[in-house]
């Protein structure tokens, strides 16, 4: 039987029309979620390192403000990491939105993604890194054909005791020759390594500092001496740039938490103490030592301001050192919701970069 023309002109017309409703459905849902303004609650992935450096974000974990400031709507999901590397990998594979993380492991993520991955909205840390050698090395010069550990080849410390060394005229290499040999190897080994004999000192940062000075060492360099007013970024806060601009209001909130979980812990040093042994206690299974963490503290300042003029100076040092090339650091930094914040709190603001 032959089908009338008019009838297949409305069925025709009638797909489309479901057609059309169906992606406009679509495309409302993920224009939504790019402004994030999806109706279910966002989620944000917070990377940071369960050590004393990590401090504020420990600390704000562990007593709740991170998520008090983030609110209902926003659903927190918090990733431990050991070393930037993966926390920057996270990043890159979308399985982290923002994380605490050291001077040098930003400046490698910037750099890779030719300044497109991610920005600088807070600081966190100062301080709170040293050498620490046998008691029998008083001098620099003592250090000719020993053995120095690091945390990594390329990392912040490694820089740091590199650059040091080459400005006393003392020559090291990567592959690990030279006047002084340096070591790469993970925190965690210095101190067995350290008492063992296998290396005669460390550049690391807190707690290894106290615990290799407990294990029988001595503090050769304080590195806060070796900057202006002994101040330099040891953490900071980074977001994937493509979070930062779907979710502004989100981020927003994060760096309030940051700069109320500094408040909180420069206010309440011991309870913070407590937070940071149980919090580390439930990652690894074992409480970190209170009295540790007394004696690690005086080295470090919790700081809202990312101090960049000590992020590009170690940037400076790497390339001197031959362990990057030379890179514009042109707007990593965005401090418009800290200096809100601080701002609306009566505090004073961050010089942006």
């Amino acid at each position: 039987m032959r089908r009338h023309p008019y009838r297949r002109a409305v069925s025709l017309a009638a797909l489309a029309i479901v057609g059309l409703a169906t992606l406009a459905a679509c495309g409302g849902e993920d224009d939504a979620d790019a402004a994030g303004g999806s109706s279910g609650p966002t989620t944000l992935r917070l990377g940071y390192f369960p050590n004393i450096t990590h401090a504020p974000a420990v600390v704000g974990v562990e007593k709740g403000i991170f998520a008090e400031k983030l609110g209902g709507d926003v659903k927190l999901e918090t990733k431990t990491f050991n070393a930037g590397p993966a926390a920057i990998e996270a990043i890159f594979s979308g399985a982290l939105d923002a994380t605490y993380i050291g001077p040098n492991p930003t400046v490698n993520a910037y750099s890779k993604s030719k300044g497109e991955a991610v920005r600088v909205v807070s600081g966190a840390a100062s301080g709170g890194v040293a050498l620490v050698v046998k008691p029998g090395i008083t001098s620099v010069e003592q250090l000719r054909g020993k053995k120095i550990a690091t945390p990594q080849l390329g990392n912040t410390q490694d820089v740091a005791l590199r650059f040091w060394l080459r400005e006393k005229g003392i020559t090291t290499t990567k592959e690990g020759g030279g006047d002084v040999k340096i070591v790469p190897q993970e925190n965690a080994q210095t101190v067995e390594t350290f008492t063992s004999g296998a290396i005669d000192g460390a550049w690391v940062p807190e707690p290894f500092v106290s615990r290799l000075v407990n294990a029988g060492g001595k503090v050769l360099v304080d590195e806060r001496d070796l900057w202006p007013d002994r101040k330099f970024v040891i953490t900071n806060l980074i977001v994937s740039t493509k979070f930062l601009k779907a979710h502004p209001d989100v981020v927003k909130r994060l760096v309030e938490a940051q700069v109320a979980a500094n408040e909180f812990v420069n206010a309440n040093p011991d309870q913070a103490h407590q937070a940071i042994s149980d919090h580390i206690g439930k990652i690894t299974g074992k409480p970190l030592d209170l009295k540790l963490i007394k004696q690690a503290w005086p080295t470090l300042e919790f700081t809202n301001d990312p101090i960049p003029s000590s992020l590009k100076t170690g940037l400076d040092h790497a390339v001197a050192v031959g362990l990057t090339q030379p890179v514009s650091l042109d707007g990593l930094y965005d401090l418009t919701y800290l200096n809100e914040v601080l701002k609306a709190q009566g505090k004073t603001e961050v010089a942006q970069p």
